[in-house]
This record gives C-alpha cells, structure tokens and sequence, in this order.
C-alpha cells in the first residue's frame, strides 16, 4: 500500500446510510478504519473490495448492495457483511480510483447519483 489518496466508492450495509465516492488513502490504518476491522480482499478483472475479515465473527449486518453490484459483475458471493470498499487495479496489483464502468453500474442499480 502507499500513501497516496484514491477515488473508491464505499458501500455501507445499512440501506439507510447512502452509496458514496469518496477519496481514501490507500494505507492500511484508513482502510481498516473504513470496514471496521482487519482487511480481506476479494479480486475481479479490473477492481478488488476490502471487506472485513472478521464481519461474520463480529456479526456484522448483511451488505445486500454490496453483494448485488459484485453478483451484476459476475462475482456471487454469499453473505457479503459490513462495508465494501471498491477500488480499482493498477498495474502489477496496485491501488487505483475506481473503475468508471463499476461506479456507472452502482448508480444504475441503486438509482441515484453517487454521493461525493
């Protein structure tokens, strides 16, 4: 990871708190403090999601639109619990800002412009 800061868009579980971009520093204190814990990362072509490692220990509530933009992406995994962080892929593995096709897709789906 670096210090630099990155465009993700961070979807919170409960459906009460709005999708959002927003600009993250790809360091492992602010990334852990976004999914309230320690990090697992699921990788998919272009873009990867830090999920929480513990979320299902921690009984951390089910993420539905996390788990339905990563199932519209071909990616089907159950029980998708807490905050997902999307960001992109950059060459040979590194952090990169979102991927404009997954941002378009979260605002089709959720039907309202991505909070900044």
């Amino acid at each position: 990871m670096n210090n630099r800061t990155y465009t993700a868009l961070v979807v919170p579980a409960s459906n009460s708190e709005p999708i959002r971009i927003e600009q993250v520093a790809a360091d492992l204190q602010a990334l852990e403090d976004l999914v309230g814990g320690p990090l697992e990362s699921v990788i998919r072509g272009d873009w990867h999601v830090y999920l929480n490692a513990e979320s299902v220990t921690m009984l951390l509530p089910v993420n539905f639109r996390a788990g339905q933009l990563m199932h519209e992406c071909g990616l089907d995994l159950d029980g998708i619990r807490g905050t997902a962080v999307f960001l992109g892929r950059g060459e040979h593995g590194a952090e990169a800002d979102i991927p404009e096709h997954l941002a378009r897709l979260a605002e089709e789906l959720f039907g309202a412009p991505l909070a900044a």
